[in-house]
């Protein structure tokens, strides 16, 4: 089935087509053997970490469509008010369809906005370390792409068109000509916050399948935004005051649009919530609030780590509420993703391999018995 039968409502573009004109210059680098060796143990780690969805994932796990990741109603922007109230079980069933498809469909449209900004990279960026490492990086994005389209359609049967924000960070990331932004708006923002995103439903959905696809495509995130770290800091260790306050500002913007992307107004609109309602809804749940800061854990470190720390960026982050968690410890968080997909992994195989033992064994017993 086309996708474009199973978007909640069409997309802008309707030949399914977004194009964005894009400035800048391709480099190319003639000298082949020399390289930093943080971001060449990184381009191995890449290889080194290549995986196949149709493999790796268990797709013959079932997923109720209107049940699909198993979170409580408090986690529903509606639970609790009157809106609630008034719904049927039908109603909150087919509410939790909606936001999922409309969750994994944010992350779907990012990973194609990550996949052309990784090969822009490998374009614009002037090291061929980083053109390496960036290579591997639009692997990883083209395979997730691949799976979370996999699941809307097969799992979810639904999708939403890419929210305005994202298109808007997306489209400014993509247009800038200086080789460094693409890093800065998919690296450490929009990969950032997806990361924290995909952390949050990785530890409180019930259900193997979304668990499984959100660890391991975290498990290749954590790699992208040690490799946007690496080369942002080396970089902005040069520039002069006025260029990192250009950069700053492109940070601050970025931020204030990423905070009001994940507020799922046009969920609520589906369901025939004015919109000015659905905002006010969005903006007050107690648990989309916690979830709006908690998307920050990740970003605030690494902005401050790359060296972009003025007082105006600061103050943006003292007014969103998320200033302390610049302190926090983004390595062994990185360490954690990794760990929780490996662990994943070996419990999942080790199943897998006891189930063939007992199958071998009562196949023998059968074969003694006749």
């Amino acid at each position: 089935m086309s996708t474009f039968d199973l978007y909640t409502t069409k997309p802008s573009d309707q030949d399914g087509q977004w194009t964005v004109p894009a400035s800048g210059s391709a480099r190319f680098n003639w000298e082949y053997d020399e390289g930093r060796e943080r971001l060449l143990n990184l381009y191995q780690k890449g290889k080194d970490k290549q995986w196949d969805q149709v493999k790796r994932i268990d797709w013959s796990l079932e997923v109720d469509p209107y049940d699909p990741l198993g979170v409580p109603d408090e986690a529903m922007t509606l639970y609790g008010t009157p809106y609630w109230d008034r719904m049927s079980e039908a109603n909150r069933a087919d509410l939790r369809r909606h936001y999922a498809s409309w969750q994994f469909s944010q992350f779907l449209h990012g990973e194609q906005g990550a996949m052309v900004c990784a090969a822009r990279i490998v374009e614009s960026v002037p090291d061929m370390d980083a053109k390496f490492y960036s290579a591997t990086q639009t692997m990883d994005e083209a395979r997730h792409v691949e799976l979370y389209s996999r699941f809307l359609h097969e799992k979810i049967g639904m999708l939403y068109p890419i929210n305005d924000n994202l298109q808007s960070l997306l489209g400014d990331t993509l247009r800038d000509s200086r080789w460094d932004m693409p890093y800065l708006g998919m690296q450490v923002l929009i990969e950032g916050l997806a990361l924290a995103a995909f952390g949050m439903l990785r530890d409180t959905t019930s259900k193997p399948l979304p668990k499984q696809l959100l660890a391991y495509v975290m498990q290749d995130e954590a790699r992208h935004v040690a490799f946007g770290r690496m080369a942002l800091r080396d970089y902005y260790a040069e520039l002069s005051a006025t260029e990192l306050a250009e950069r700053e500002e492109f940070v601050i913007e970025g931020c204030y649009l990423m905070r009001d992307r994940l507020r799922g107004v046009e969920v609520l609109e589906n369901f025939g919530i004015p919109k000015k309602d659905a905002e006010e809804l969005s903006e007050n749940s107690e648990y989309l609030q916690f979830f709006r800061k908690l998307l920050f854990s990740r970003i605030v470190p690494c902005v401050k780590d790359i060296g972009l720390w003025g007082p105006k960026l600061q103050q943006a982050y003292l007014d969103m509420g998320v200033f302390e968690m610049g302190d926090s410890n983004l390595d062994a968080l990185m360490q954690q993703d990794e760990e929780i997909a490996e662990a994943l992994d070996a419990e999942r195989f080790a199943a897998e391999e006891a189930a063939r033992v007992d199958e071998v064994a009562e196949a023998i017993t059968q074969g003694a018995e006749a």
